[in-house]
């Protein structure tokens, strides 16, 4: 089969929402109202029937891919054939853009199907830095990395999670996909000052944006926050957001939902609150 042609331009700077597989057959259908689409890249290495899939959405909109699997704090490197069919797939889709997780999830060659924090030191900013300089280098192209959600922090960790992932983009000249409501969890749960936290964040290239819902549950008597993606962005993450394209002008604005998935129109409607704001922010900027 050959690839998509090129239809239509790159990644906007504008709301999008994430494809997931309960929703093929509606976007396919129905053609939805937005700017861009993004999906988990490890969903289409496969081929078969998601990639046609994939492959009719790309006719319409442009696509980002999001990569959960490549764990790019994993100690013994990152896997290269995984990297090259990652690359396949973004040449046979003509992908905006490319990102995955400051994280970790892969152990002596077992994926543990999570996105594990990461101790915050100088030997795991090393090993980073590395995994995310062969990842570009397999690709071809500047990467996006994504901050974490977390619930524990490592008691050895010496560098504060904003000042690392600045210092990756630094050592690398990869670019942050900034998620607000994990940079709003992680906050909550540790106790974190946000204006320090974005006032590192912001001054890295910030290529993308992404909005979620969480869950608040408690946990022997303490409450934490849980990024389930399985809600609306919640007032507090729409708070910040506002914030953050006040400061940085209109960025490509993802809504992520994967569990309790609603109708489409439901991240449609979400996706055009996040377009309001984002357009508010371009009038100012004309003005």
């Amino acid at each position: 089969m050959s690839a998509v042609p090129h239809r239509v331009s790159p990644i906007p700077a504008a709301a999008g929402i994430g494809l997931r597989f309960p929703h093929h057959r509606a976007v396919i259908e129905d053609k939805p109202v937005v700017a861009w689409m993004e999906v988990h890249s490890e969903n289409y290495l496969g081929g078969g029937e998601p990639l046609k899939a994939l492959e009719a959405a790309r006719r319409e909109w442009p696509i980002s891919l999001h990569g959960v699997g490549l764990s790019l704090g994993s100690a013994d490197g990152i896997d290269l054939t995984h990297v090259k069919r990652l690359k396949a797939l973004a040449d046979r889709i003509d992908a905006g853009l490319v990102s995955d997780h400051l994280s970790w999830s892969i152990a002596d060659g077992a994926y543990l199907g999570d996105l594990l924090p990461l101790p915050m030191t100088e030997e795991a900013l090393d090993v980073v830095a590395a995994n995310v300089a062969r990842f570009q280098d397999g690709m071809g192209r500047r990467v996006l990395v994504e901050n974490p959600s977390s619930y524990l922090r490592y008691r050895h960790s010496t560098i504060p999670e904003w000042e690392f992932l600045a210092e990756v983009a630094k050592r690398t000249g990869c670019a942050v996909l900034l998620d607000v409501n994990n940079a709003y969890v992680s906050a909550s749960n540790h106790g974190w000052d946000l204006t320090t936290y974005f006032d590192s964040i912001l001054t890295t290239d910030i290529l993308e944006i992404h909005l979620a819902g969480h869950s608040v549950r408690t946990f022997k008597d303490r409450q934490i926050r849980v990024d389930d993606h399985a809600s609306p962005v919640c007032d507090a993450v729409w708070a910040l957001y506002r914030q953050v394209v006040d400061r940085i002008g209109a960025v490509p604005t993802l809504i992520e939902w994967d569990n309790d998935l609603p109708p489409l129109s439901r991240l449609v409607d979400e996706a055009d609150f996040a377009q309001t704001i984002l357009g508010k922010t371009a009038d100012a900027d004309a003005a």
